[in-house]
Formats: structure tokens, sequence, C-alpha cells
């Protein structure tokens, strides 16, 4: 059995452990001499003993209000593979749902064991439910390369869906079910979204750990909760199905994308495949049919497919049947970001098995709902992720409308006919269906045109007042450094740091990190830290420059705070003495930032001490800081003001291309 002593912890797992920065740990292994020696590592990442940390911590007064939780995490990690220490994780979990339960799982080591049932007595006294979501976000956090899971949004998501499109009664409750269930995300949003009497949540997952995690999950929402059944199950769905003559009510699934070795050759003949054998190339069309023959009569399933399953030559015969007979129901295109992988668009296919009854022998559908949420995205970032409240509005009111013909679709959604889609492709990718949606109309037209017109009065304004600036040939005024301001007391510098304790899970208090890449796309930042992890904090009003030459950039900085990755500085004027926005529009002049560039290479860094600034009376500061000003607001406008009239001319030539004007419209 392994002891704490022998658990190594990196500084950066102290720090976390600690609830302090890496720099803060580093300070007290130079300045204290009773800090814990070295056990291993390397002299750049060095590891300690985790027993020992802990008593110097709390002998030296530095574990305040630390839960027993963190000394926790490092004992699962040191079990090594992540199947142990998720079965270990999923053990505690029982034990901390049952107190007496005695029988232990035969695949977990001694030292697994005892690590359990220390879990599990600490949870059942700080929280069995916070201690096992606690311990279950660091195993996926540290597998995440490994793993793809749904995220509680989009889980949430499909089960609304679901829920909201079958059709028929739930006999005896509601029966759900899905044949790769992960860690369970999407059966707890079922439990969690159905409030009615009686609950099956049936489940297959064929990675171990992932089956128990997700038993242990499913086990704490729904404890407490009378007439809930549920059962997963370890198995491969596909090769070998447990619940083969299961009819759920609802099914949901995100199953494994692009595995070419599904059982292709040993499921040939497999009854299920009732619209076609999928490909080999096509497994997703093989979780879409196993889905199928998994619900009752008037079922609904929800699936996240890779958008290529929608165009692929290679399933065309299987999407076209599905068509035919009703089966496929609706196409959703999610925008990037919402789940792995974050790049790609992915879609909800929305699925209905076959009305038992007269119903089933009328005629089929004649069109399909085509979705496309992709415009639903949060604005300003570099890697663009869901706005989850309107897309999730805007999802279920398009589909609201899925078994109502007549009814008035939101933009961005459009009823295709059957004879539109099963033509030589059978492409049923919503994009290329609803693209005629984003012409802008008329009346879109009419008030860019006006947008325009008024841009460019207010560009015209600045250009008649910065015109008026009278600029002398004479000697140049005399200028001081930053570095000799700061000498003076004039201002403070801080240099931009990299953040330290990043890796944990997000939390609402963490504060915008921006970095050099951010400004050079966006501008926006583009990840957030934890204020305690912060080096550098921009407060507004102060002065921001980014000391690279390819994107050098000075600002002063409003709203809320940020906080400054490296080769960004904060300038902190001190109010008797200098104007910030003065200064901001001296050190902006980009003479100012070639001259203080280390090398001619546009990589460069720029000594920011070098900069210059002019030296003016407060007074005088005032009037150039309204004439730098004018000029930061002309730049802008005139950059918004050419994106603008770009777009717009781009607009009416397509639509005068297509001939949308009448012959009789006046024309140019």
């Amino acid at each position: 059995m392994r002891t704490t002593d022998a658990v190594p912890v990196t500084l950066a797992e102290i720090a976390r452990i600690a609830g302090v920065g890496r720099a803060a740990v580093s300070n007290w292994r130079r300045r204290h001499d009773s800090f814990p020696s070295r056990i291993g590592g390397t002299d750049v990442s060095p590891q300690f003993s985790l027993s020992e940390v802990e008593h110097w911590l709390r002998d030296n007064g530095k574990l305040q209000n630390v839960s027993g939780r963190e000394f926790l995490w490092p004992r699962f990690e040191a079990l090594g593979s992540r199947e142990a220490s998720g079965l270990a994780i999923a053990e505690a979990a029982r034990r901390m749902r049952s107190p007496r339960a005695r029988s232990t799982p035969s695949d977990l080591s001694d030292e697994a064991r005892d690590l359990a049932g220390d879990a599990a007595r600490l949870g059942r006294s700080e929280g069995p439910r916070e201690t096992f979501a606690f311990l279950l976000q660091r195993w996926l956090d540290t597998h995440v390369r490994q793993l793809s899971t749904t995220p509680a949004q989009l889980a949430s998501l499909m089960a609304r869906i679901a829920l909201g499109t079958r059709v028929g009664e739930d006999a005896g409750g509601l029966t759900v079910f899905d044949p790769a269930c992960g860690t369970g995300h999407l059966q707890v949003a079922a439990a969690q979204e159905y409030a009615g009497p009686g609950l099956a949540l049936l489940g297959c997952e064929r990675d171990p750990a992932l089956a128990a995690l997700a038993t242990a999950r499913v086990g704490f929402v729904t404890e407490g909760r009378a007439g809930v059944h549920t059962e997963i199950v370890t198995a491969d769905a596909l090769r070998a199905d447990p619940y083969p003559g299961l009819r759920a009510d609802i099914a949901l699934c995100n199953p494994p994308f692009n595995e070419r070795d599904w059982g292709y050759g040993e499921l040939a003949t497999d009854q299920r495949w009732t619209h076609g054998l999928p490909p080999r190339t096509e497994p997703e069309l093989a979780w879409v049919q196993h889905l199928l023959a998994h619900l009752r009569p008037g079922g609904t399933a929800v699936v996240v497919l890779p958008p290529a399953v929608a165009s692929r030559k290679a399933g065309r015969r299987i999407r076209g049947s599905l068509l035919r007979t009703g089966m496929l129901r609706a196409v959703v295109t999610l925008p990037p970001g919402c789940a792995q992988p974050h790049s790609v668009s992915l879609q909800l296919w929305i699925l209905r098995a076959a009305p038992d009854g007269p119903a089933s022998a009328g005629p089929v559908d004649q069109d399909a709902l085509l979705v496309d949420a992709t415009r639903l995205a949060k604005p300003g970032v570099r890697e663009q992720g869901p706005d989850w409240e309107p897309l999730t509005d805007f999802v279920l009111s398009a589909l609201s409308q899925l078994d109502t013909p007549v009814g008035t679709l939101p933009g961005d959604a459009v009823r295709v006919p059957l004879l539109d889609l099963l033509d030589d492709e059978v492409d049923v990718t919503p994009g290329r269906y609803t693209a005629p949606s984003s012409d802008p109309s008329g009346i879109e037209l009419a008030s860019s045109w006006g947008e325009l017109t008024d841009s460019l009065g207010r560009l015209t304004t600045l250009v008649q007042r910065l015109s008026k600036i009278g600029l002398s040939a004479g000697e140049p005024r005399t200028t001081v450094t930053v570095g000799e301001l700061v000498k003076a007391g004039a201002l403070t510098l801080r240099a931009g740091q990299q953040p330290v304790g990043t890796t944990r899970s997000p939390r609402d208090t963490d504060i915008p990190l921006l970095t050099v890449s951010d400004l050079l796309m966006d501008g926006a930042p583009s990840g957030r830290v934890a204020p305690e992890a912060a080096q550098t904090v921009a407060e507004e009003g102060d002065v921001v420059v980014a000391g690279v030459v390819r994107a050098f950039r000075v600002w002063v900085h409003e709203g809320p705070p940020v906080a400054l990755g490296p080769q960004l500085y904060a300038l902190r004027v001190v109010a008797p003495m200098l104007n910030a926005h003065f200064l901001a529009g001296c050190l902006r002049a980009p003479s100012n930032g070639r001259q203080a560039g280390t090398h001619a290479s546009s990589s460069s860094r720029v000594d920011v001490k070098r900069l210059h600034v002019l030296q003016l009376p407060l007074e005088d500061q005032a009037v150039y800081a309204k004439a730098f000003q004018h000029l930061i607001a002309f730049r802008q406008l005139l950059t918004t003001t050419g994106a603008l009239g770009e777009k717009l001319a781009d607009a009416t030539g397509d639509s005068l291309a297509a001939g949308r004007p009448a012959v009789g419209d006046q024309l140019v």
C-alpha cells in the first residue's frame, strides 16, 4: 500500500492545495529552510512528498479554509492509470451512498480500496455529492484529451428536444436509453428535465471506468427520488447489445466518431440495419439505426453527429431511406464549440420511430425540418463558443413547429420537401438550404445605407476637427522616457506574466485573461483565470502597452479588471502629475514604438521604459488628451465605415446580379 509519504506533488499542485499562486510557493521554498526537500522530478519541475507538504503547510498556517478534498486528488492521481483512478472514485461514491456496503470490486488494488475508504469517510463529513463532484471533475480535467464528454448545456438541450418531440403516451413512466453513455451526462440531464412519475435510465458503456462513474453520477442525481430505476451495463453496444428487446420512449446519444473498427464484418447480417448495412466508413449511421431499433413506436431519438454524416456519398442510401420512411425528422447545425471536437459545427439529428396503428399506413411526411444555428455563437471571442441561452431558445422554438406544417418558423430554419432532398446527393446539411435566408431584405439594405450615411457624417465631423489642429514645423518639444517617469514617481509600471494554477475548472469569479495572441486575433480576451492566479491585473484607467513590435498597441483600459499575459504592461499614473489619455496618446505614436524596439524584426519586443512622453504641464496635457481621443475615434470610425461600405457593396452587387430589382424599378 502506498502511503502519502510516497505520493509526489509538484509546485503547481501545492499552489492549488494551498489556494495561492505558484510564485508564492516558490517564494516559500526559497525563504524557509524548513520547506520539504525534493523527492523527485527535475530542478525545473521538482516533486515533493504530499505528507511532508501537508505537515509543513499546517505548521506554517498556510491552510486556511482549505478542504481535505485537495489532499485526496494527488493520491488518486498517483494510482497511475486512468482506469484505476476512475474505478477508485466510483467505488468511493458507492461507499458514500451506502456506508454499510461491504463488497468491493475485485479489479481494485489494495491501495485503491484504502483510498476509496478514505474518500468515502471524508465525503460523509464534507458532503458526499460535493466530494464526488470534485473528484469527478478533477478526473475529467486530467484526462480531457482521452475523453469526449457532453457539456451540461448541450445535454439539457438534447433532453428537452427529446421530451418535447415524442408522440404517444409513455405507458408506465418514461424509459430513457443511451447506448454510449460515457460518464452519464445525458442520463443526468434527462433525470433533471423529466419531473413525471416513473423513470427508467438505461445505458451502456464499453469502458468499465466510465460505466462505473456514470452509475455513481446518476445515483447521486436521483437519490431520494421515488420510482427511478437505473441500470448501466459495461458492454460494446453495437457488437454485444445488452438490451436486444428494449423499446425506449426516448434515446439520447453522443456516440464515438470516425471509428472504422465498429464491427462492420461481424455485423453484416444484423437485423438492426433496416435502412441498409452501414458502410465501414459510416459508423455513425450504425449508431443511428441502433437507436431506432430500440425506440417504441412514436419514440424520439436525439443524437450528436459530425457534419460530414449529412453529406458523405457513402451514406446517401441510408439517409434517403431515413427520409422516405419519415424517421429523420429534423437536423440542427450547432455553432462550433458545443462539444468535442470544438472546432467543428456538430449536428443534432432528431429521429422518430414510426407510430403504430392507422397513422403508420398513411403517407410519410413530405418534408424535413432543417435548422442552422451556427450564428448563435458568443461574439467577440477568438475561439467561438455557443451563446447557450439564445441558442436553446432558438432551437426549441424551431422544433416546436416540427409537426405543424403551417406554423411560422424562425429565421435560419426551413422545411425542405422530400423531393428536394432525395436527389443524387441526399445532402441534409441545413446550411445548404437556409443560406438564402441570410441575404438582406430591401428593408435591411435601406437600414444599412442609413447607418453608412450616419457614419460618414460623424467621420466628416471628426475630419473637420482634426484638420484644424495647427502643426508647426519648429523644433520638437522636450520629452522624457517612461523609465524616468517611473523613477520620478509619476507612474508605476507592472509587467504581465503567465498566470499559475489555471488547470482547474472555471469559476464565476474568474477574470478575463488577455494575451498578445488575442491582440493579433480580434483583441478580445480568450481565456479566464482565477484572481489569485493572476500576476498582473489592469484596472479601469490603467494604460496598457503591448510590448511586441508586431502587435504594438497602447490604450486606456475601460471596464472590469483584466489579467495581463507576458509582454503586456500596465502603467498606472499619479493623477496630479500625468493624464492617462495624454500618456497613452504619446506612447501610441508609431515612431515611438519603432525607436523603442530592441531589433528590426516584427517579432522583437518593445522596451517600454524607453518610450518617450512629452513634458507638459497637466493643464496642457488635457488639451492634447482630447486631441488624442479624437484621433482614436477617427481611426475606429474609419475602420467600421470601410467594413460597412464593403459589406453593402457586396450585398447590393449580389442583388443586382440576381436581377432582384424589377425592370421598372429606379436604377442608378
